[in-house]
């Protein structure tokens, strides 16, 4: 058995959950901070159409971005000499992108069930904006932060369509499990597959239990 594809997923995810978890908390906090309704609904959509859209429609948007001949691709080749498509980069912006809604979405989520007064008496003592955020309302919203964190980093380890579009399906660089699975299928090998099956389930049980038992804690928090 190859361990490879357990080690590209696991890494992948680990740096796109880092990303994503800050990335959504900014992008919260951003929509949370406008004024019109409008802009509110409009952002709002943005940071969450990626959850609706196939993975192989992220996929063509970001390839079309970070191609060799297409904007952000060819500024990093002409100026750092690094092509980020077919590359562990390329992975990780994937899983980022896919991920990112289900962050935002809990982060947001967070943040609004938390008590308006403690918000007001924090404006009432001069704290600005951001002061609030990072020193009243992230500390308390870190239960939903982590549900969220933990939720994208599950859907960063499963994450395919994109992937295999922008990074390919290069054995010991970017092939992942899913991408592991899929091809030991294609090529006839089901009892190699069914290895990384079961290696991503336990992963995915894993996480889903952590998940479960954090929302447990917090409901019990609640109740006392």
């Amino acid at each position: 058995m190859d361990f490879s594809p357990i080690i590209i997923s696991l890494t992948t995810a680990a740096i796109s959950i880092v990303v994503t978890f800050f990335l959504g908390m900014l992008a919260s906090f951003f929509v949370m901070s406008l004024k019109k309704e409008t802009w509110i609904l409009c952002w709002d959509a943005i940071f969450t159409v990626p959850l609706v859209l196939p993975p192989t429609v992220i996929g063509f948007f970001l390839l079309y971005l970070i191609g060799v001949n297409r904007p952000i691709g060819a500024f990093f080749i002409y100026f750092f000499h690094y092509k980020i498509i077919f590359s562990q980069t390329a992975a990780v912006l994937a899983a980022v992108v896919i991920s990112f809604p289900l962050m935002y979405r809990s982060a947001r989520g967070a943040f609004e069930q938390l008590d308006p007064s403690m918000i007001d008496a924090a404006k009432t003592m001069g704290l600005s904006g951001f002061q609030i955020f990072y020193k009243i309302q992230i500390p308390n919203a870190i239960p939903g932060l982590l549900a969220g964190g933990i939720l994208s980093f599950a859907r960063g380890l499963g994450e395919f369509g994109a992937t295999s579009l922008i990074a390919g399906n290069i054995v010991g660089k970017t092939r992942t499990l899913p991408l592991e699975i899929y091809s030991d299928i294609v090529a006839g090998n089901p009892e190699e597959a069914y290895l990384y099956v079961a290696v991503l389930v336990l992963i995915s049980f894993f996480i889903v239990f952590l998940m479960n038992k954090l929302a447990r804690k917090e409901y019990q928090k609640r109740r006392i």
